[in-house]
């Protein structure tokens, strides 16, 4: 039986997938996996039991990624599964700036009587501009940056793009008329918009600061529906203060950013959509499912993709070690030692880490598997019955 704790509401569409193997439970004693949200996990104690990690969203700041990888908790995230929804926040706020909506909303709320006649004198001074036309630059490719990218091009709007770490897969369906650029201030000058949609780390914590927005259009908007850390709070106070960015909209407020002129700011609704928690739902589990019963790994953060496909007779053993030459050969002859037949057998790597899967014919002895294997470089060794 698989212990699953959920540390925030996830959506009943996704842990409806739970068969009778697992137990969902509000508490992580002695839990095999975690569901998790936006509940900070970086001071937890984790369960010793614990071997999976699923967020139901991209970012992972709330989880302590490196610990996990120390302790062979793979940690997962839901790429892509709300990108709709924030490409879709992502237009409404151009469009918000764009027309001074809010501006515009907040003065006709003080409307006491005669409102027809009073609108037609008073909206000039809300008087903007339409997208169509416009460049949008858009910093990072991924998912929700090329839905942005697609979507604001279909609107009519000039579309170029920022991100040294372009995926394939992403250039496969950016639309190719979308001009790409390798230096990001070789960009910014020429943007009406620019939206921003890189992860947080500690390469692009603080990317955007006074020197970089100075580099911008004075007309221009910059939207932020990544992370807060992104952008240096004090230098875009000074970039709006000396008038060289008209707008900043922000799906994540911070204290600096409250009462400021120019700055527009949403309670973090990004994903905040039915479809989105179901979509975040129902991979986060899959994930987690797919993990422990069969030990293949997709969208983890801190360890390569590996496909075994679904495990069939037989033990299947799962090392999760550093990447260090000589380990295969280590591990396959450890099991030749023990008289184990290997019936199948993927190796795949990332950066420092490394996934075996071993499919063994006959029975084996978990616990002198997992003996054999204690050698150096190793983190976790499990066996799927």
């Amino acid at each position: 039986m698989y212990r699953v704790a959920k540390l925030n509401k996830i959506s009943t569409k996704g842990t409806a997938l739970l068969t009778e193997k697992y137990e969902l439970t509000d508490s992580t004693d002695g839990a095999t996996a975690i569901l998790v949200r936006s509940a900070d996990m970086l001071e937890m104690e984790l369960p010793e039991e614990l071997l999976t990690i699923a967020r139901a969203g991209a970012g992972v700041n709330n989880i302590p990624v490196e610990k996990c990888t120390e302790l062979g908790i793979v940690v997962f995230n839901t790429p892509g599964a709300n990108a709709n929804a924030v490409k879709e926040l992502v237009i409404a706020g151009m469009l918000m700036a764009s027309r001074n909506i809010p501006a515009a909303i907040e003065w006709t709320k003080t409307l006491t009587e005669d409102a027809a006649k009073t609108v037609e004198t008073g909206k000039s001074q809300f008087s903007g501009e339409e997208i169509k036309g416009k460049t949008l630059g858009v910093v990072g490719l991924g998912y929700i940056g090329v839905m942005v990218a697609n979507a604001a091009e279909s609107l009519g709007m000039k579309v170029v793009g920022y991100d040294p770490y372009i995926s394939l897969k992403a250039a496969h369906v950016l639309s190719s008329t979308v001009k790409l650029y390798d230096k990001l201030p070789s960009m910014l000058p020429g943007c009406d918009y620019v939206s921003i949609h890189i992860p947080s780390n500690k390469d692009t914590n603080g990317m955007f600061g006074y020197e970089l927005l100075e580099t911008m259009k004075s007309s221009a908007v910059l939207l932020n529906f990544s992370r807060d850390k992104l952008v240096v709070s004090e230098d875009l106070k000074r970039a709006l203060d000396e008038k060289k960015l008209r707008y900043y909209i922000t799906d994540f407020p911070t204290d600096e950013m409250l009462g400021l002129e120019g700055v527009m700011l949403i309670p973090h609704l990004g994903a905040s959509t039915g479809e989105s928690e179901d979509n975040c739902a129902v991979m986060a589990v899959e994930e987690i499912m797919d993990y422990l019963e069969n030990g293949n790994i997709y969208n983890s953060v801190n360890f390569p993709s590996i496909d075994a496909g679904k495990k069939e007779a037989g033990p299947r053993i799962v090392a999760l070690h550093k990447n260090i030459p000589g380990m295969l050969g280590t591990e396959t002859s450890a099991l030749a030692e023990m008289g184990v037949n290997i019936s199948d057998l993927v190796n795949k790597s990332k950066g420092d880490y490394a996934c075996t899967i071993v499919d063994c014919d006959g029975d084996i002895d978990d616990e002198a598997v997992k003996k054999a294997f204690a050698f150096e470089g190793m983190i976790s060794v499990r066996i799927i019955r």
